[in-house]
């Protein structure tokens, strides 16, 4: 049988993300089949439901094993998705022209995400790359630009040293911002608790360097997501829309991503406000199929980067999390992937987006 073609994924269903027996592609590597019918209509377009690669992770693998490879872009329109991000825009100009005339047919939006220059050197390699990004049309820059702060750091000396670099990186990268109109997105990504990320935006002081909002993260901070909204909404430019479980375990708690609607967030609630401060921000979804990850409140590595004059941590944070947890017991079994093979793997992300899609679809109105 032969390898699955654009074409043929451009006529998968919008609700048929469960795939089909294995096939094999170039080289010997599994890749699995997709049903042959037409895509689900999208009536929100570019305000749909997005895609985030991190939460199709098994899916780019298969696709990219694909013989010609399935670019990700193409996955998700085929899917009814009105969304994207990608790594790298194109900087011939010929190739800009074809992928935004390419996303203007699909009526979707990107997001690009590529290094922030680390020195006055990259600057004229960034400064193509901004262009560019601008010139296809793009939302914007997303950046992702710390670790889990408590697994990355051993001290507050490190913490900060770290932070105060990543500030100096996006002053350096904010006039080029400036100069195309193109908007860099920092996400929440478990290494500043919103009120640091908030007070650091308001110093930069640039309408240009805003937040990509992830409903989740800082539950792994201790944050309530409500209180991490309210400190972020006025930089919100981008989401990363998912539901989360969470479960104690001895060294404090277990978080995860489930599907959209089997988790303890008010999804509903939070995108009205994000709705209502912004009605053509996009959400891309991130549904990770992965291990639970273990948040360790209780030892002494999770306390080392807060010191009370620079990362304050009020004591009520860490109230409010022990009543969630002990309150919001999994609805269902938290996902896992030890064990399974690829196959499966793929499988079970697969599912877990369809019910994720289906329930925003539902839900969300989009």
């Amino acid at each position: 049988m032969a390898g699955i073609t654009r074409r043929d994924v451009l006529k998968t269903a919008g609700s048929a993300i469960a795939a089909l027996p294995a096939v094999r592609a170039m080289g010997g590597a599994p890749v699995l089949a997709l049903r042959q019918t037409a895509p689900a209509p999208n009536p929100h377009g570019k305000l749909g439901l997005g895609g985030a690669p991190t939460g199709f992770g098994a899916r780019s693998r298969a696709n990219a094993a694909a013989t010609p490879p399935v670019d990700f872009i193409d996955w998700c329109h085929s899917i009814g998705l009105g969304g994207a991000e990608v790594r790298l825009p194109p900087t011939d100009p010929a190739e800009i022209a074809k992928l935004r005339a390419r996303l203007e047919s699909y009526q979707m939006r990107v997001t690009f995400d590529f290094p922030l220059p680390k020195s006055d050197a990259e600057i004229p390699q960034f400064d193509t790359l901004v262009k560019a990004a601008r010139d296809v049309g793009a939302t914007g820059i997303r950046a992702a630009l710390t670790q889990r702060r408590y697994e990355q750091f051993d001290s507050f000396a490190a913490f900060k040293e770290n932070f105060e670099m990543n500030k100096a990186l996006v002053a350096r990268a904010e006039p080029t911002l400036r100069k195309y109109r193109v908007p860099l997105m920092l996400e929440n990504h478990k290494g500043w608790r919103s009120a640091e990320q908030a007070a650091w935006l308001k110093a930069l002081g640039s309408e240009y360097v805003g937040v990509l909002f992830d409903f989740g993260n800082n539950v792994a901070l201790c944050e309530d997501p409500a209180q991490t909204l309210d400190t972020l909404l006025p930089y919100i430019k981008s989401c990363h829309i998912k539901d989360m479980s969470v479960k104690p375990y001895e060294d404090g708690f277990l978080l995860a991503e489930v599907p959209l609607g089997d988790g303890f967030l008010d999804l509903k609630a939070m995108v009205a406000r994000i709705r209502q401060k912004d009605p053509t921000i996009g959400f891309n979804l991130e549904m990770i199929s992965r291990e639970p990850l273990k948040i360790p409140i209780f030892t002494e590595k999770y306390w080392v980067t807060y010191d009370d004059s620079y990362s304050p941590f009020p004591a009520r944070d860490l109230a409010k999390t022990f009543k969630f947890v002990n309150r919001n017991p999994p609805r269902k079994p938290m996902p896992t992937t030890a064990g399974m093979s690829a196959a499966d793997q793929l499988k079970q992300e697969d599912e877990n987006n369809r019910l994720s899609i289906e329930w925003a679809r539902k839900n969300l109105e989009m």
